[in-house]
């Protein structure tokens, strides 16, 4: 991870980030540093450290195809852009506890005693949860990832656009996922900007801060 980093300014980071819809249609991320942007998005937190954020990368001229009709009034991004992430939350992520758990203690990462009562406790009450519950708590984890994702983008030198616009209810059985299990939560694209973001403005801390 980290091997293709171009900019560490933390401060240029956060402040030069805009949400961009026009991009060099003829530059492609490579397969190696999309996969790479994506594992440091990882390190996003989580409940219980599930990591529900499951990723569709459509990057081909077929998959752009299947997805344009999907996204409404974005298809400026979808056509311009190196790739479309399509970002789900996986209700059922708990199914990799005991991977995720037992990986921290051969790592040296937990006790063992420690990973014993986390699973307990991850197997008996994550199943058992409403499903608008799993939902919830499956979309929350994954928008923290999808808001890491665009920093990491910004890092490599790329951009991104976060998007709502597009049609929730068919998006997961168009890429063949199951529509019961994952939830829709953004779609970003990324790309190498060929016009700029608009930079815009924000609420003072006064406006959105409750002192008590």
């Amino acid at each position: 991870m980290f091997t293709h980093i171009k900019n560490n300014d933390f401060a240029g980071i956060v402040k030069g980030r805009r949400s961009v819809r026009h991009y060099d249609e003829n530059f492609k991320i490579s397969k190696e540093e999309m996969s790479e942007m994506i594992a440091e998005a990882s390190l996003a937190p989580s409940s219980a450290n599930m990591q529900p954020w499951r990723v569709v990368v459509v990057d081909t001229p077929e998959g752009k195809e299947k997805l344009r009709p999907l996204v409404r009034f974005n298809t400026a991004q979808n056509d311009t852009s190196s790739a479309m992430l399509l970002i789900f939350g996986d209700t059922e992520s708990y199914v990799n506890a005991e991977e995720i758990y037992n990986a921290a203690v051969e790592q040296g990462k937990m006790p063992a005693d420690v990973r014993d009562r986390q699973l307990e406790t991850i197997l008996t009450m994550y199943p058992t949860l409403p499903k608008e519950l799993k939902v919830e708590v499956a979309k929350i984890d994954s928008s923290l990832f999808a808001m890491q994702f665009m920093l990491v983008a910004r890092a490599h030198g790329y951009d991104t656009n976060p998007m709502a616009g597009f049609e929730v209810d068919q998006v997961a059985k168009a890429f063949d996922l199951d529509e019961e299990r994952y939830a829709p939560v953004m779609i970003l694209s990324i790309g190498k900007a060929k016009e700029g973001g608009h930079e815009s403005v924000r609420l003072g801390s006064d406006k959105i801060t409750f002192w008590r």
